[in-house]
C-alpha cells in the first residue's frame, strides 16, 4: 500500500514538474523574437542576395571563356566551307571554335564595382542588425506592458480586498444597528466596482500579452510567465546623461546611421565605376577553331576523314581590342549625371539619418530628466495616499467620515500605486535605451 501511495505521488509530481510553464525573462524573449520573427529572416535573405552580388563582381574579374559548335546538313546551292565557292550540292560539316578574352582596363569599372558591392554587401548586415534592434526595442515596450497591467492586477486586486474588508466591517455593523443600509449599499457599490476594475485589467493583461506572443513569433502557446521579480530603481536610473556624449558615441555604431553611411561610400565607387565607362576600354583576346566537311576531298575524290580534317583546319588567334566610346547619343554622360544625383542624395539621406538620430537622443534626454524628477514626486506621493488612506480607514471604522469619503481616499491611494508604477517603468525602459545607444549591450541579439 505504502509503495503504491509513493508511485501514486511520484506520477503526480513529475506531471506537475512536466505541465509547468516557462518563466521567461526579458532576454530569453529578445533572444527567442530575433531567432523567429519572419521580418529579420526576409531582412537576412536580402543580405545572402548582396553578399552573393558581392561576390559575382569578383569573379567578373575572370577571363570570359565561350565555347562554339556548329552541325549542319547543306542541300542546293550552297557555299563549300572549304573553298567559300558556291556549289550546288548535298554535305554535312561542322564546325568548332574556343574564344576567351579578358579587360585589360575599363577605366577601373570592375574595381570600383567590387568596392561598392562590398559597401552594399555592410551596409545589408547593418539592415539586419537594425531589424533584430527594432525588434528588440518591440519586445521589450511589450514586457515591460505586460509588467505594467500586472502591477495593475496586483493593485486592483488589493483595492479588491480592501474593499471587501470595508463591506464585511459595514455588514456586521449594520446588523448590529450601528450603521444605516445606505452605508452597507454604499459599500456594496465600491466592492462591485473594485470587482469590474480587475476584470478590466485582467483584459488588458491578456491583450498585453497577446502582442508579446505576437512579436515573439511564438505561435504554440495561448499565455506566456513572466519573471515576477522586477529589479528595483538604481542610482543609476536616476542619474543625469550628456546629450553630446551620447550622441557620439551612437552616431557610429547605431546600424541605421552605419548602414547609411556604407550606402554613401558605394554610391562614391559607384559614381566612379560609371565615369570610366566614358573612357576606352582595352580587352585581350584569343581563341581556336577547326571545321570538318564533306565536300573535303583527296586526290582520289574520297571524303578526308574527320580526324584528319580537325587537325589540318586547326587555328588559333590572339590579339587585343580597343574600343573608344565616341558617341552613344550622351547616354554615358547621363548615366553619369544620374549616379551624381544618386550619390548626392545618399549624402543627403545620411544627414537626414544624423539628424533624427539627434533629435531623437534630444527626445530621450528631456524624457529621463522628467520621469527621474516625476520618479522622486511620485514616490513621495504613494507614502503620503498611503498613510492618508490609513488616516480615512481607522476614522471610517470610528464612525469619523462616510463610506464616500473612504472610497475617495483609497481610489487616491490607487491611483497613486497605478502612477507610480507607470512612471518607474517607462523610466527603465527610456534609461535602457538610452543605455543602447549609449554602445551597453542590453539587449542579447546574436
Amino acid at each position: 500500500m505504502t509503495l503504491k501511495i509513493y508511485l501514486t505521488t511520484l506520477a503526480l509530481l513529475i506531471s506537475i514538474i512536466g505541465s509547468a510553464q516557462k518563466v521567461w525573462t526579458l532576454e530569453e524573449c529578445i533572444a527567442f523574437a530575433v531567432k523567429n520573427n519572419l521580418q529579420v529572416k526576409n531582412t537576412d535573405y536580402s543580405k545572402d542576395s548582396s553578399k552573393e552580388t558581392y561576390r559575382q563582381s569578383i569573379r567578373d574579374l575572370l577571363p570570359n571563356v565561350s565555347g562554339f559548335s556548329d552541325s549542319r546538313y547543306s542541300s542546293g546551292l550552297t557555299e563549300d566551307p572549304q573553298t567559300g565557292v558556291l556549289v550546288n550540292n548535298e554535305f554535312f560539316s561542322t564546325s568548332y571554335s574556343l574564344n576567351a578574352n579578358i579587360d585589360l582596363f575599363q577605366g577601373f569599372q570592375k574595381l570600383n564595382t567590387i568596392k561598392a558591392s562590398k559597401f552594399i554587401y555592410r551596409a545589408t548586415q547593418e539592415d539586419v542588425l537594425q531589424e533584430k534592434f527594432l525588434l528588440a526595442f518591440r519586445v521589450m515596450s511589450a514586457y515591460y506592458d505586460i509588467k505594467f497591467n500586472e502591477g495593475l492586477v496586483a493593485n486592483s486586486l488589493e483595492q479588491l480586498e480592501i474593499s471587501q474588508s470595508n463591506y464585511d466591517i459595514v455588514k456586521k455593523q449594520v446588523e448590529l444597528g450601528l450603521m444605516a443600509k445606505a452605508d452597507l449599499y454604499e459599500a456594496e457599490s465600491n466592492l462591485l466596482g473594485d470587482h469590474l476594475l480587475v476584470t478590466q485589467n485582467k483584459n488588458l493583461l491578456a491583450l498585453s500579452k497577446l502582442t508579446l506572443l505576437q512579436e515573439m513569433n511564438l505561435t504554440d502557446e495561448s499565455d506566456i510567465e513572466l519573471q515576477t521579480t522586477l529589479d528595483p530603481i538604481s542610482n543609476e536610473l536616476t542619474e543625469s546623461v550628456s546629450l553630446d556624449s551620447v550622441y557620439n558615441v551612437a552616431k557610429n555604431f547605431v546600424p541605421l546611421v552605419k548602414g547609411q553611411d556604407l550606402r554613401v561610400k558605394a554610391a562614391k565607387k559607384q559614381l566612379q565605376a560609371t565615369r570610366g565607362s566614358l573612357y576606352p576600354s582595352i580587352s585581350l583576346i584569343a581563341g581556336l577553331s577547326s571545321r570538318f566537311s564533306e565536300t573535303n576531298l583527296d586526290d582520289n575524290d574520297m571524303i578526308i576523314p574527320f580526324r584528319d580534317q580537325i587537325d589540318e583546319n586547326f587555328s588559333r588567334f590572339v590579339g587585343a581590342q580597343l574600343s573608344v566610346p565616341i558617341s552613344l547619343g550622351w547616354a554615358n554622360h547621363s548615366r553619369v549625371k544620374q549616379q551624381k544625383i544618386a550619390y548626392q542624395q545618399a549624402q543627403t539621406n545620411l544627414d537626414i539619418q544624423e539628424q533624427e538620430l539627434f533629435q531623437l537622443l534630444q527626445q530621450l534626454v528631456q524624457t529621463n530628466q522628467a520621469l527621474i524628477a516625476e520618479y522622486e514626486q511620485s514616490n513621495k506621493r504613494v507614502q503620503a495616499q498611503e498613510l492618508a488612506f490609513t488616516i480615512s480607514q481607522k476614522r471610517y471604522e470610528k464612525g469619523l467620515i462616510n463610506a464616500l469619503e473612504l472610497f475617495q481616499a483609497k481610489n487616491l491611494y490607487g491611483v497613486a500605486q497605478n502612477e507610480n508604477l507607470q512612471v518607474r517603468l517607462r523610466l527603465k525602459v527610456n534609461k535602457s535605451t538610452l543605455d543602447f545607444y549609449n554602445g551597453l549591450p542590453i539587449f542579447n541579439i546574436n
